[in-house]
C-alpha cells in the first residue's frame, strides 16, 4: 500500500467506531472470522484492542492483519485500523464507501 492510499483511508477512518473488540480471551478463531466478515463486507475497519495484553498494540495488528490477509492502516494507542480490498463488492465511480454506509 502507497503512503497517499494510506493516508487517505487514515482520514475516511477518523470518523469510523471500532467495529471488532478484542476481550479477554485475545485472538481466537471466531474473533478472527469476525474480522474477516467485517473486511469483507466494509473494507476498512477499526478494532479495539484489548487492554489486559501484555503485547504491543502494533504486534497484535500485524497478527489480525496477517490472519486476515489485510493491511495495518494506522495503530493509535490501543485501536487499530486495517483494510482488505473486496473484489467481488460492485463498486462504480462516484458511490460512497462501503465503510461509510
Amino acid at each position: 500500500m502507497k503512503g497517499k492510499e494510506r493516508a487517505e483511508l487514515r482520514s475516511e477512518a477518523h470518523h469510523l467506531t471500532p467495529t471488532v473488540h478484542i476481550g479477554q480471551h485475545g485472538l481466537t478463531p471466531a474473533l478472527i472470522n469476525s474480522l474477516d466478515d467485517a473486511l469483507r463486507t466494509r473494507e476498512l475497519v477499526k478494532v479495539k484492542l484489548g487492554n489486559k495484553d501484555d503485547t504491543k498494540p502494533k504486534d497484535v495488528a500485524n497478527a489480525l492483519a496477517l490472519a486476515t490477509n489485510s493491511d495495518v492502516v494506522q495503530v493509535i494507542g490501543r485501536t487499530a485500523t486495517l483494510f482488505r480490498e473486496n473484489p467481488e463488492m460492485d463498486k462504480k465511480r462516484g458511490d460512497i464507501p462501503p465503510w461509510r454506509k
